[in-house]
């Protein structure tokens, strides 16, 4: 294994503490794939979905051969991550009109949101390099995983959170597992440059998606939808897009995938973006070279928050490769898609809803037909805004969505019900 630039190719050793080359390039994580069997690999990832309380019972160290082989068992930081549902779900289907649809529920992981995927890998890096304090600058999910995985591991964790657009809920969770939060006026991408700058001097190892180990512990996403349908991927995969670590991620599992054999063909991408913090989508759709950041961006789903993701260029990469697409969908259309996901029992995030919105969209334009197969990944816990969810719900009170007060008396509560 070792680490290189997604831009010039410069190589670094894997234990180098750093996220991007002198280039400006992001690094990531390569390992010679040519002597892994896909074969062989499909029956030792199926034999681990029998293990208990050990680390191949993680979704994502079930898959250790693809994630890190040259980390020690012993270094492995987990809480058996991952295993999340797949679920079908008729009102979703029929929402976003396609024949065959499946929701991949990563709200179901330990602190609520797929940056456990991620976070699991990168923390035990960087506790088998020696480090004892983590950073992270987030809009909530990634700072709530990196407190949880550092508590775990007996380290100290610093979150640089802004001051506004992060959700009350999400910083009450990163607190109660005793980070240390920063809280600064800005946005999240001044976070991010104020950490690339300082982190060496402040002796603060970096967990955000720049560290190309969350992207190595993300890729299991793809492993665990590919392996719950027996090896075989649906024709579209869509999910949301904020720091677009996620795309970054699935695009190297598909390719580590087809390396190796798992899997004989890739499918297509589709990255959704809310309108408010749609940079990339802007990029994609007028066919631009560069990302223009989005200075103020503006979402009520908070994790889609974010004005320059830093992953774009791996994005794009990924959407070359796979002939994937973007879209952007509103607050609106989010919140329409998550009022559907909820009240289908599976339940998620607003930024999760994102997928589905999106989904919805390109099947009305013609992108998507509808008898093709999709996946949508769902990245966060229903109740992590609660503030959104308090909203749409008063707005949806004249639809029974709302508790009714009432006396216990039978002839009333035979009115209300």
């Amino acid at each position: 294994m070792k680490l290189s630039c997604t831009e010039c190719g410069q190589e670094r050793s894997l234990t180098d503490p750093v996220w991007r080359c002198e280039c400006g390039g992001l690094l990531q994580v390569e390992q010679s794939l040519g002597a892994l069997d896909g074969e062989k690999l499909r029956h030792v990832f199926d034999e681990r979905l029998a293990e208990r309380n050990t680390p191949y019972a993680s979704g994502v160290w079930r898959y250790k051969e693809l994630i890190h082989p040259e980390l020690p068992m012993e270094g492995i930081v987990t809480k058996y991550e991952g295993n999340t549902g797949l679920y079908g779900s008729e009102p979703v289907r029929r929402f976003t009109g396609v024949r065959n649809l499946r929701l991949k529920a990563q709200s179901e992981n330990p602190s609520g949101s797929f940056k456990d995927n991620g976070m699991t890998v990168a923390v035990s890096q960087g506790a088998w390099l020696g480090y004892e304090r983590f950073a992270c600058s987030s809009t909530g999910n990634t700072s709530s995983s990196l407190a949880m995985y550092a508590a775990l591991s007996g380290k100290a964790s610093y979150v640089f959170v802004p001051e506004e657009g992060v959700a009350d809920g999400k910083v009450l969770q990163t607190a109660a597992y005793g980070a240390r939060m920063i809280r600064f006026q800005g946005t999240y991408d001044d976070g991010i440059r104020f950490l690339e700058r300082h982190a060496a001097e402040l002796e603060l190892y970096v967990c955000n998606s720049i560290n190309p180990f969350r992207i190595e512990g993300q890729k299991s996403i793809v492993y665990e939808i590919a392996q719950a349908l027996n090896w075989t991927l649906p024709e579209w995969i869509v999910l949301p897009g904020g720091a677009l670590s996620n795309g970054s991620a699935l695009g190297k599992g598909l390719r580590d995938m087809v390396a190796t054999g798992l899997i004989s063909r890739m499918p297509r991408v589709a990255i959704v973006q809310a309108e408010g913090a749609s940079p990339f989508h802007r990029m994609i759709e007028h066919g631009l070279k560069e990302l223009v950041p989005e200075p103020r961006p503006h979402t009520l789903a908070s994790a889609l928050n974010i004005g320059n993701p830093p992953s774009w260029k791996k994005a794009a990469d990924v959407l070359q490769a796979t002939r994937g697409v973007t879209v952007s969908v509103t607050d609106e259309e989010i919140m329409e898609a998550k009022a559907v996901i909820d009240r289908a029992g599976i339940g998620c995030e607003p930024a999760s809803a994102a997928s589905a919105a999106g989904l919805r969209k390109l099947v009305a334009q013609g992108i998507v037909d509808k008898d093709e197969t999709a996946v949508c990944i769902l990245t966060g816990h229903m109740l992590k805004d609660a503030d959104a969810l308090q909203r749409y719900m008063a707005r949806a009170a004249d639809d029974g969505g709302m508790p009714v007060s009432s006396a216990l008396e039978l002839g009333q509560l035979k009115e209300c019900l």
